[in-house]
């Protein structure tokens, strides 16, 4: 039983670890949201491109159609 109660302390020292400092925890979001912004740019640009050559694409084949003329009747 001593030697639990003895390790309790132990337990809670290996537990306490330093933790990283503000300025490396901003500096690794600000990294990671600046990776995370670019791939959204590249997405964009990449659906930009898909949704312009499909409307090139539609304009030729869609045209508008008219109904025939009515005949008055």
């Amino acid at each position: 039983m001593r030697a639990a109660f003895m390790s309790v302390p132990l337990l809670l020292l290996a537990a306490c670890k330093d933790e990283p400092r503000f300025d490396d925890r901003y500096d690794k979001a600000a990294k990671e949201i600046e990776a995370r912004a670019k791939a959204m740019d590249a997405d964009i640009a990449k659906s930009d491109q898909a949704a312009t050559a499909a409307s090139k694409d539609l304009s030729e084949v869609a045209k508008p159609s008219n109904p025939p003329p009515s005949s008055g009747e």
